[in-house]
């Protein structure tokens, strides 16, 4: 099972080094993320035959020849908010190559007409399980194109056709799931965004490749690559995308909750990492509904401050602008201003002797965020603070989505296969459902022995890895270690409140502590971080990919025998 696509815009060539760099049974594709719906969303309005990743069909027509003549099949969420869509495109571009391709589609989540979301719902799709995909690939499908389905559904259900699996087959199936979430960021189980990445050799990670997985009947799998593309397959890479967008222990699915404090991790030769031990529970009784608005109108304006008095200067023009905007009509409803100190004394250059100051607005008024702020910013130019300038003219603002989650009863949302015959077949909801219960906290190893040795003030990241983002308007950062002894120290110096000191922009916001000692990891979730979500652009890091390299560059007393 392979993996070519990480996000809508990842690797044009993916799909081709999939298929010509080893044999595969399956190839699977993600597309879709929080904001990538919502731009199709937007793209929908324009023209209600879109709402589907446009580059699959790009990549498919390079590659379709290939897939057939291998008997490779395809299975992608490319169809977005237009699955149908989607899947009649593939069946044009097949005719017009010459290519006889049997294409079937996965529909249901698309859950705009129940109603009930409130005013101003651009997209409402429930996250759908994997055996819609199972029923395509059984009544032979070639290509495979979804809607909404979660990331690891796409192997989830390639491997349920080809196993066969029972639907109470929970240990196999969660097996699936983690070799999934480990598959659907591409190149991030192959060393991309690794914390890691200096003690590899800078060539093989210019083009890392992308993953594979080698599924077997018990749900085990091994992650690795085909041979001769670059990258790294490693425990350490495999550790960072499993803690990668995850929350509590129980990893929740619409056909199975997959236990990660049950994965276990061995190497298995160079490039290859076993995964075996998931176990699995029956799924929740609701699905997740993924639900996009429209919020306000939104604008930026960054302004260059260089040399001395950097904090005056931003006073300076703080109190400007802020005049400004309170003259007269109304202030937009929401004001958010933040100093980057990118200078330094006695700098060589220019660009480093200079801070940013970047203001936010956003308003429901797009007057508010628009005109009037860039017209008041730019008529600074001659009557702000010495060296006054912008990184460039203010524009008109823009419109900004808002994501969050709700969530229904399983068996009221519809899942339809429907066949390359064109068939509709539904897909019953899972019989037995578990609700979802906090995970009691595993014993804590003894802590490292007192006066087990002098202690060196330096960075986390010199003994930890960090991988963090996004889920709507919270943040994870999931932190592991590579020995025992670094396990045995973390867990006990890393708590909810020293993890608090260190970043103090979560002192006020809930925030939990999940374990994972087989992994010798810590998972941190942080509510609210993220405001909106992506989308409004809440944060200087909007999707909070740079938390966990934060957190890994605060300084900490740790022993020098783990250095």
């Amino acid at each position: 099972m392979a993996n070519a696509s990480g996000f809508y815009g990842d690797r044009h060539d993916a799909l081709r080094e999939m298929l010509t760099g080893g044999p595969v049974d399956v190839v699977t594709g993600d597309y879709l993320a929080e904001l990538t719906m919502l731009i199709l969303g937007r793209d929908l309005m324009k023209d209600p035959a879109a709402g589907y990743a446009k580059s699959f069909l790009r990549q498919l027509e390079e590659c379709l020849g290939t897939a057939r003549d291998q008997g490779t099949r395809i299975v992608v969420n490319a169809g977005g908010l237009n699955p149908a869509g989607l899947a009649a495109k593939v069946r044009e571009l097949a005719s017009r190559l010459g290519v006889e391709t049997r294409v079937a589609h996965v529909e249901g989540d698309d859950l705009r007409a129940r109603g009930g979301w409130g005013e101003g719902v651009l997209t409402a799709n429930a996250y759908l399980g994997g055996r819609g995909i199972t029923a395509c690939l059984e009544a032979g499908a070639d290509v495979v194109v979804t809607g909404r389905v979660t990331d690891a559904a796409l192997v989830t259900g390639a491997a349920d056709w080809w196993f066969g699996w029972d639907a109470d087959a929970y240990d196999q199936l969660a097996g699936a799931v983690v070799a999934g979430h480990v598959l659907e960021c591409g190149a991030q189980a192959t060393g991309g965004n690794y914390a890691f990445f200096g003690e590899h050799d800078l060539r093989r990670m210019l083009h890392p490749g992308f993953p594979l997985a080698e599924l077997h009947a018990d749900g085990s799998s091994v992650i690795t690559k085909h041979p001769g593309t670059g990258g790294v397959v490693d425990l350490g890479t495999v550790t960072a995308q499993l803690l990668y967008e995850t929350g509590p222990v129980r990893y929740a699915g619409p056909d199975v909750t997959a236990r990660l404090d049950s994965v276990r991790l061995t190497e298995d030769g160079p490039d290859r990492v076993r995964i075996e031990g998931v176990r699995g529970e029956a799924p929740p009784p609701t699905l997740k509904v993924g639900l996009n608005r429209i919020g306000g109108h939104r604008n930026q304006v960054e302004f260059i401050l260089t040399g001395l008095d950097i904090e005056a200067k931003a006073a300076y023009v703080q109190a400007q602008l802020e005049d400004a905007l309170s003259r007269g009509k109304q202030r937009p409803r929401e004001v958010r201003w933040e100093l980057v100190r990118t200078d330094r004394p006695d700098a060589a250059t220019q660009e480093t002797a200079s801070a940013l100051l970047r203001l936010v607005v956003r308003d429901a008024d797009p007057e508010l965020v628009g005109r009037r702020l860039s017209g008041a910013a730019v008529e600074l130019g001659l009557s702000g603070y010495p060296g006054f300038t912008l990184t460039e003219p203010p524009g008109r603002g823009a419109p900004y989505g808002v994501f969050e989650a709700a969530y229904v009863p399983q068996d009221e949302v519809p899942h339809v296969a429907v066949l390359p015959d064109g068939t509709r077949r539904e897909i019953p909801a899972p019989s037995v459902t578990r609700a979802l219960e906090p995970v009691p906290p595993p014993s804590l190893p003894p802590p490292l022995p007192r006066g087990s040795g002098a202690v060196r003030r330096v960075p986390l990241g010199t003994v930890a890895g960090a991988r963090s983002g996004d889920k709507g308007g919270d943040a994870n950062v999931g932190v592991w270690v590579r020995t025992d002894a670094a396990w045995r120290w973390l867990v006990h110096e890393l708590t909810v409140d020293r993890f608090r000191q260190l970043l103090p922009e979560t002192e006020d916001l809930p925030l939990t502590r999940h374990l994972l000692p087989e992994l010798r990891a810590l998972n941190f979730v942080v509510e609210g971080l993220l405001g909106e979500g992506v989308t409004s652009r809440h944060r200087f890091d909007p999707q909070a990919k740079g938390l966990g390299e934060w957190l890994r560059s605060r300084h900490l007393e740790i022993p020098e025998v783990l250095l």
